[in-house]
């Protein structure tokens, strides 16, 4: 399937590993031009040679998207390299503070809140008006399962993910009728370094193997996921890129949950 997307110009948060690298990759087959970002420079450089894009299709910038004047310089290097962009696709975004209600600190609330919604809500202010000149584009936001099945043990990130989806379908309700169509994709339990410093932690802490944490995890977590197993990155990013393709131009506020059934409720 042609996803009519050639030639576009797309940035990607959160790109040097898991589900943000895999959807740089497959933008870059797709004919788009990426402009790839994360925190480290050095991770960064390794994540975009990996991808061996042709020449002038894939740069890379490192930034913080809770510094605004990172996220400053990163939107001159991006015009510079780019031109303005017609996708952002933010992916970046952390864990956070874990732990019952009454044992997580004010410190860390903040912290997971300033990383996984006010850092959304910088980057979009500031590549907003690149999204809206040419009367197409697309803004994609990573979400989770978790914004509308919160589990009490990292509450932080539940109530983050939960105002990213208020956030996406709040832009999506203002931004349509110039052509800008925002979404969100909501995955469960994705086979990334995220998860796997989840699993390496549950494994250590019960004394079994990486493997047994991740089934015991399925069992005691995530009973709803039919397929039992993690999903793997590349199955969140294929949805990532059909939602920013001309295939999907009457698909506006939506939620793609990529989850294997996490989620109880249709």
């Amino acid at each position: 399937m042609d996803l009519g997307i050639k030639g576009k110009l797309a940035l990607v948060t959160g790109a040097d590993s898991g589900i943000g690298w895999h959807t740089v990759k497959q933008l870059v087959n797709e004919g788009v031009k990426v402009m790839m970002t994360d925190r480290d420079p050095d991770k960064l450089a390794v994540a975009a040679k990996k991808i061996q894009a042709p020449d002038n299709t894939l740069f890379y910038h490192a930034a913080d998207i809770t510094n605004l004047d990172q996220l400053a310089d990163l939107h001159r290097v991006t015009c510079q390299q780019l031109g303005h962009i017609n996708i952002l696709i933010q992916c970046a975004g952390i864990t956070g503070a874990q732990g019952l209600f009454h044992e997580i600190d004010e410190n860390s609330w903040r912290h997971t809140i300033d990383v996984d919604l006010l850092g959304p809500v910088w980057l979009v202010k500031e590549f907003l008006n690149d999204l809206r000149q040419a009367g197409w584009g697309r803004l994609i936001f990573l979400a989770s399962e978790d914004g509308v099945q919160p589990y009490d043990d990292e509450l932080p990130y539940c109530a983050a993910k939960a105002g990213i989806l208020a956030l996406a379908k709040g832009l999506s309700r203002t931004y349509a009728k110039e052509g800008l169509l925002v979404n969100a994709v909501s995955p469960a339990f994705i086979h990334t370094p995220m998860t796997d410093a989840m699993m390496e932690k549950r494994a250590n802490s019960l004394n079994i193997s990486i493997e047994a944490a991740i089934q015991s995890f399925l069992k005691d977590k995530r009973p709803y996921m039919a397929l039992n197993r993690r999903g793997e990155p590349d199955e969140v990013a294929a949805v990532i890129v059909f939602l920013c393709s001309a295939q999907a131009s009457f698909v506006n506020g939506a939620n793609y949950r990529v989850d294997s059934g996490s989620v109880a409720s249709i």
